[in-house]
């Protein structure tokens, strides 16, 4: 493996290990759930906005590493955007880690950029995304990625 992919290997297993923004928000804005019956995710993603920019969110749940590092990872790249760049960054972070043309300004997120080789493993990259988003779109249903 090269430094760099040394270097993204390092912080997913960091964000894996000790993940920021662990927990939940009391009384929250914005809820919701996610599972990924293949690999067995399950994740919890609770949201405060003030006057439409996200000011907290937290997760909570089990999973695997890369779904765990990306949950993190995931709430330090949106704490105080608003909801608008939020779906910017969503698409973008999709676009990448499902293989698709992506730009190089996502910063730590780049450590998914390989991800889109290991299809089984994009559902777990993208789960709690995919639970961000039906948060902040008021959805009830839980967020499957099957």
């Amino acid at each position: 493996m090269n430094e760099l992919g040394d270097l993204y290997q390092d912080l997913i297993l960091d964000h894996a290990r000790a993940p920021r923004n662990a927990g939940v928000i009391e009384h929250p804005t914005c809820l919701a759930h996610g599972d990924n019956p293949l690999c067995g995710d399950k994740i919890a993603v609770t949201v405060r906005l003030k006057d439409d920019v996200l000011e907290d969110v937290r997760f909570r749940g089990a999973g695997c590493a890369i779904s765990t590092a990306s949950a993190s990872l995931m709430t330090e790249a949106v704490k105080g955007k608003s909801k608008a760049d939020i779906d910017a960054l969503f698409d973008k972070f999709h676009a990448m880690v499902t293989g698709g043309a992506a730009p190089d300004d996502l910063g730590k997120l780049e450590a998914f950029r390989n991800i889109s080789g290991f299809p089984v493993r994009v559902k777990c990259a993208s789960l709690a995304w995919h639970t961000l988003k039906a948060a902040l779109e008021g959805k009830q249903d839980p967020v499957s990625t099957e």
